[in-house]
């Protein structure tokens, strides 16, 4: 049989040569969510119902109804999910090839250390790229932050006190250079949203939600796992739930690597 690249990849997941890392916090009643102030609407947490268990609402068969807002955990923003995008596509319209890309890892970890409210700037990616490249077109660029560390507690994890929520993000300028000077198709963070935890307070607000979704750029939240890919070479996919009309969706987020 004549070898293709379909072929190749396959060989490569059998053999060892490629493999799969889970980027993507496993989602239960207990994963961190964003808690909005209590003057705007905040979305239920995930939850399982139970339908049937082997039992006489079923007896061969075990089933559960799922409650659970669109942007909880691991979850894709789509363009309609913020104002600057409302004209934009909703999640199911999203085009397929554009959730599978080149991973571009940027990372941050000793900077976060030191300063929670840490800021990339455009000095900070202008630096990466002349060490490894223009971010490709249809890129993810990927803020290895060492954030998820603190995933198994709310309280860590978001980190909030009387003046807010203590998050690491993107600055202004950044959210904007890179939504309009790069072809990149989105963002990943491991923190509970792509913008930083004080950015509601910037000008505008949640520049990377503004920015990103009102150029038809996505954002990806609460990764996991970054430190295990190389900062070029790995290849990411992400797979939302075509929600008809939904703003975003959680999503099992893949890299491919090779050993």
């Amino acid at each position: 049989m004549t070898a293709t690249a379909l072929s190749g990849f396959l060989t490569g997941l059998a053999d060892g040569s490629l493999r799969v890392i889970d980027l993507t916090t496993p989602l239960s009643s207990s994963t961190p969510a964003l808690r909005l102030p209590a003057q705007f609407a905040s979305l239920i947490d995930f939850s399982l119902e139970e339908v049937s268990a082997y039992n006489e609402p079923g007896p061969y068969w075990r089933h559960n109804n799922i409650h659970t807002g669109e942007h909880i955990g691991t979850h894709l923003d789509a363009p309609i999910h913020w104002i600057s995008g409302r004209d934009g596509d909703d999640v199911s319209q999203i085009p397929v090839q554009r959730l599978i890309g080149p991973a571009a890892v940027l990372d941050l970890t000793a900077q976060v250390a030191d300063n929670p409210d840490y800021l990339l700037e455009v000095s900070d990616v202008e630096a990466w790229e002349t060490e490894h490249g223009e971010l490709l077109p249809g890129a993810w660029l990927l803020l290895r932050t060492g954030w998820e560390s603190r995933g198994e507690s709310e309280a860590e994890f978001l980190n909030a006190d009387e003046t807010g929520s203590h998050t690491p993000g993107v600055s202004v300028e950044c959210a904007e250079w890179l939504a309009t000077k790069r072809q990149i198709s989105g963002l990943g963070v491991e923190t509970v949203g792509v913008d930083a935890g004080l950015a509601g307070g910037f000008d505008p607000a949640f520049p990377v939600h503004y920015h990103f979704l009102g150029n038809d750029k996505y954002g990806l939240t609460s990764l996991r796992n970054l430190g295990l890919l190389p900062a070029t070479g790995a290849v990411v996919v992400v797979s939302p739930l075509p929600i008809v009309g939904g703003t975003g969706s959680p999503s099992r987020v893949l890299a491919i690597v090779e050993n």
